[in-house]
């Protein structure tokens, strides 16, 4: 038998394997104690509920607890300006004393965006846009146009603005659209000196109505007359009307319409 063979054999070879296998077995007790102690394994602080709290109060809560903290804000409309609405890590979330707790706040000034260019748009392409750029729908009136809905001013704050305009985040725009009728005013026709069929196609054509007509001196032909005054006329000053307006119309006998001369000479 060789020597290394005989030494595996022998009883001082088991010593020192079993005194090796017995330092590993500290070296990793001692190193997996040592980690817990250090990483404070299984101990920790929680972390306390913040969401919905106002700042102050999360920030005194925080230092009692022995918590540093970093805060960050964002613009929430509907919310109070100062409230916390995110943390980081999550309540009841086990931590070490003085680790960093983040913060999302609601800030207090709104950001400013652009006014979107919604003239010509309709009534719910106009929502639309407003929800994505932040802005709110105010109070809506309309206005004579051919487009029913169709937005024809935006306002703010009273006043007419158009796109581009910077307003605060969040705010509430009016806007003007139209009632789908057309003009609520058209031109007053000057009907003087046209016969009365005409007259009518006009006044139609204006959309008004024809009222009364009175008939002025004798009168042997009423299919020529002609339009002498008219109530209302178009003046300087005024020269439009309400859409229905009735025109009343003084007549009277119209000029006969002298023949053609071929027709004078066969009579």
């Amino acid at each position: 038998m060789s020597k290394f063979g005989a030494y595996i054999k022998s009883a001082s070879f088991g010593k020192t394997l079993l005194f090796a296998a017995a330092a590993i077995l500290a070296v990793v007790l001692i190193a997996f104690f040592s980690l817990s102690y250090y990483t404070r394994h299984g101990s920790g602080i929680p972390v306390p509920k913040l969401k919905g709290m106002n700042i102050d109060r999360a920030i005194s809560l925080l230092k009692e607890q022995g918590f540093e903290y970093k805060i960050d804000s964002a613009y929430i409309g509907d919310q109070p300006p100062g409230t916390v609405i995110e943390q980081d890590p999550d309540p009841e979330t086990n931590v070490k004393e003085g680790r960093v707790i983040y913060l999302t706040i609601v800030t207090t000034q709104a950001p400013m965006v652009s006014l979107p260019d919604m003239e010509q748009n309709n009534y719910r392409e106009a929502l639309a846009t407003l929800a994505n750029y932040g802005l709110k729908l105010g109070d809506t009136s309309y206005r004579s146009d051919i487009a029913r809905d169709r937005v024809l001013e935006v306002r703010f704050g009273g006043k007419v603005v158009g796109a581009g305009t910077k307003i605060p985040k969040g705010s509430s725009v009016d806007l003007v659209l139209g009632d789908g009728q057309g003009a609520s005013e058209v031109d007053i026709p000057d009907l003087l000196n046209q016969d009365l069929d005409a007259a009518r196609f006009a006044i139609k054509g204006a959309g008004l109505s024809l009222g009364t007509v009175t008939y002025e001196g004798t009168i042997t032909d009423s299919s020529n007359v002609i339009i002498v005054s008219q109530s209302p006329m178009p003046t300087d000053s005024a020269s439009k009307t309400s859409i229905g307006t009735r025109i009343n119309v003084t007549v009277s006998q119209g000029t006969a319409t002298p023949l053609p001369p071929d027709e004078q000479n066969q009579n």
